[in-house]
C-alpha cells in the first residue's frame, strides 16, 4: 500500500490503577492487595477533570457499512463521513463479504450518526484516493489520489465535488504530473502535496498550492526534495503550513525539513520548526505518516522501517504547539503509526504498537502483540523512560497518559501489508477508523468502524478474561480462617472494575481495583468462620455500566 510505514512494529499501553477499600459484612475480615496501581482513564474515569484521566469514546464497535478494499482515509462534514481509498464496492454492516453490495469506486459517504450508507452520493474514481479534505464552509470536498478520472470525466490526480451528491464541480481542474497524497485548504487556497514535479507545464516539487474558486497555480512554491510528502496541516490562523513525509530536505535544508518542517502559507518560507529537531524522520525507510489539528495543538505520527534502513528517530506520535511549533509530548511506543485524532477530551490513534513501556504502559511479548488503537491524553502527564531495546531513546522527554481504551482491530489482506487501520478521525462524539482490517473485537466488520462517546454507544464491553481465570482459590491457614484469593480482570474501556465476593450467597465484600491487560495483581480476602465449617465463595466482577462476569463456586471446610 502507500502510505506504508513498516518494520520494527507495535506499542501502546500505559496507566493503570486505584485501589479502593475493602468492606466487609458481618464478620471480620481484611483485604490484602499485591501493588496498588494508578487510577485509569476510560469512559467512565475516576476523575475525569484530571488531565491524566479523561474520558475516551466506548471500544463497542458500532454497525458501519463496510467495504471490499482499503480506506486510506476519511474526514467529516457535518454528520457525514467520507471516505476514500481502493475499494470496490459498499455493504451494510453485518453483510458478510461480496454480499448485498453497492458499487461505490473508491469514495463513498456515510452517515456519522447511523453508519448507513448514503445513497445520493454516488462519487466514482478510477483509481484509488489517498487524501480527501474539506472546504471550511462545507461546500466542497477535495481529493486527491492516483486517479486520472473522476465520475467518467478527465481528473488529473485531483477533484473538486459537491458534498450532496459526489458531482464535479466544473471550472477546477488542477493538472498535476503524479499522484496527490495531501491536502489542506482554506477558503481561498488549497494546498497539495504528494509525489508532483509540475502542475500543468510548471514545475513544483512535491507541494503546490491553488486558487480554492478556479483551481489555478498560485505563486507558493517551497520545494521537498528526497522523498514524497505525505501530509499537510494548516494553522488555525492560515498563516504556517506544516508539511511531513519522507522528504529529506525542505527549501534546501534538512532543519527544518528532515521529513516535516513549517513554511509560511503565502511566501513559502521555512519557519523554525523545533519539532523537526526531535522528531526526524525521513528517506526511504522512514517518515511521517500523517498530521493533524484541534486548532491549539498539532500532531503527527511517523513510521520507521529498519527493512530498509530506515533512519528515523520515532515509530509512534507526537503533539505540539501552535504557538512555538515546539513538541508538547511525544508519545514513544514502538510500533508503527500512522494516524492521529485529538478530540475534546482524549487523542486516538492508528497504528500497530507492539511496546509502550517507555510511558509506563504495556511491555513487548513473544510472539509480539500489535494493538492497533490506542488512546492517549491531551496533556503531557509525565515524562518517557530510557528505550530498553535499541531504539531512539527520549528519555525525559514529556509524555501523556496511555489511556483504557483497547479496541482489537485484526489484520487485512487488501495491500498485501498486513495491517489494519491506517486512519482515524472523528468529533466530539464519534471516532472513525479505516483501513483494511476485517474484524473489529472479533466480529466481522471490514474497513470502517465508528465508536462513541457513552452517551451513543451500547456500553456492552465488559470484562474480558474468562471466569475460570478469576475463579476464587481457598485455603485454612488458621483455624476459622478462610483465606480467598482470585486474579483480577480487564476492560477494553473501563479500568476501574468492581469485585463482589460472596460466602453462601451473601455478600461479604465490596472491592474495586483499577486493571489493564497486562497488570492484572492478585486480589485477597481473610474471612472469619466458625472452625470445621464448610462455606462456597464466588467472585462478580462488574464495569461501571452493570456488565458483570461470575466466577464459579468453590468450597472448603475450615480448621
Amino acid at each position: 500500500m502507500p502510505r506504508r510505514a513498516t518494520g520494527r512494529r507495535r506499542a501502546g499501553g500505559r496507566r493503570p490503577r486505584s485501589l479502593a477499600a475493602a468492606s466487609s459484612a458481618a464478620l471480620a475480615a481484611a483485604l490484602v492487595l499485591a501493588g496498588a496501581l494508578p487510577a485509569s482513564a476510560d469512559t467512565a474515569p475516576l476523575d475525569p477533570a484530571d488531565p491524566a484521566t479523561p474520558v475516551t469514546v466506548s471500544a463497542d464497535a458500532l454497525p458501519t457499512v463496510q467495504i471490499d478494499g482499503v480506506v486510506w482515509q476519511q474526514t467529516i462534514i457535518g454528520d457525514t463521513v467520507y471516505a476514500v481509498g481502493k475499494f470496490d464496492t459498499a455493504r451494510p454492516a453485518g453483510a458478510a463479504a461480496g454480499t448485498q453490495t453497492t458499487e461505490r469506486k473508491n469514495i463513498l459517504a456515510y452517515s456519522l450518526s447511523t453508519g448507513q450508507l448514503l445513497t445520493g452520493f454516488t462519487a466514482s474514481l478510477n483509481a484509488q484516493a489517498l487524501a480527501v479534505a474539506a472546504s471550511p464552509d462545507g461546500s466542497r470536498l477535495y481529493v486527491g489520489g492516483d486517479f486520472t478520472e473522476a465520475n467518467g470525466q478527465p481528473a488529473s490526480k485531483v477533484v473538486a465535488l459537491n458534498p450532496q451528491t459526489g458531482a464535479t464541480i466544473p471550472g477546477w481542474a488542477p493538472r498535476m504530473s503524479s499522484t496527490v497524497r495531501a491536502i489542506a485548504a482554506t477558503s481561498a487556497t488549497v494546498y497539495l502535496g504528494g509525489l508532483f514535479s509540475t502542475v500543468g507545464s510548471t514545475s513544483r516539487s512535491k507541494l503546490a498550492a491553488v486558487r480554492a474558486s478556479n483551481g489555478t497555480l498560485l505563486p507558493w512554491k517551497p520545494i521537498a526534495a528526497g522523498g514524497r510528502v505525505n501530509a499537510l496541516v494548516l494553522a488555525p490562523d492560515g498563516s504556517k503550513v506544516v508539511a511531513g513525509g519522507l522528504f529529506t530536505t525542505l527549501n534546501g535544508t534538512n532543519k527544518p525539513g528532515f521529513g516535516l518542517g513549517a513554511v509560511d502559507a503565502l511566501s513559502g518560507a521555512n519557519i523554525v520548526t523545533p519539532v523537526n529537531d526531535v522528531v526526524r524522520n525521513a528517506g526511504a525507510g522512514s517518515g511521517i505518516t500523517s498530521l493533524s489539528s484541534d486548532g491549539t495543538n498539532w500532531y503527527g505520527t511517523g513510521f520507521i522501517d529498519s527493512k530498509m534502513n530506515g533512519t528515523g528517530t520515532l515509530e509512534g506520535s507526537f503533539a505540539a504547539n501552535w504557538t512555538d511549533l515546539g513538541v508538547k509530548w511525544i508519545d514513544d511506543c514502538h510500533g508503527d503509526s500512522y494516524s492521529v485524532f485529538a478530540s475534546n477530551t482524549a487523542v486516538y490513534k492508528a497504528g500497530h504498537s507492539h511496546y509502550c513501556g517507555n510511558l509506563l504502559g504495556f511491555p513487548e511479548t513473544t510472539p509480539r502483540t500489535w494493538h492497533r488503537g490506542l488512546a492517549y491524553s491531551r496533556e503531557a502527564t509525565g515524562t518517557l523512560t530510557k528505550d530498553i531495546h535499541g531504539y531512539p531513546s527520549f528519555t525525559g522527554k514529556p509524555a501523556p497518559s496511555l489511556l483504557v481504551w483497547y479496541p482489537d482491530l485484526d489484520t487485512g489482506t487488501a495491500t498485501g501489508q498486513s495491517q489494519g487501520p491506517w486512519s482515524v478521525t472523528g468529533n466530539n462524539s464519534y471516532v472513525v477508523m479505516g483501513g483494511e482490517f476485517k474484524n473489529v473485537n472479533f466480529k466481522g466488520q471490514q474497513g470502517l468502524v465508528r465508536f462513541a462517546v457513552s452517551s451513543a454507544a451500547p456500553n456492552k464491553e465488559g470484562a474480558r478474561s474468562s471466569s475460570a481465570s478469576t475463579n476464587p482459590a481457598l485455603t485454612s491457614p488458621s483455624p476459622g480462617v478462610i483465606t480467598v484469593k482470585w486474579q483480577s480482570n480487564w476492560d477494553r474501556d473501563n479500568g476501574t472494575l468492581s469485585y463482589r465476593l460472596s460466602r453462601d450467597g451473601r455478600l461479604i465484600s465490596t472491592q474495586t481495583l483499577s486493571t489493564t491487560f497486562w497488570k492484572r495483581p492478585m486480589m485477597e480476602f481473610r474471612d472469619t468462620v466458625a472452625p470445621g465449617t464448610t462455606h462456597s465463595y464466588r467472585v462478580v466482577v462488574t464495569d461501571p455500566f452493570g456488565n458483570s462476569k461470575y466466577s464459579t463456586t468453590v468450597s472448603l471446610t475450615a480448621r
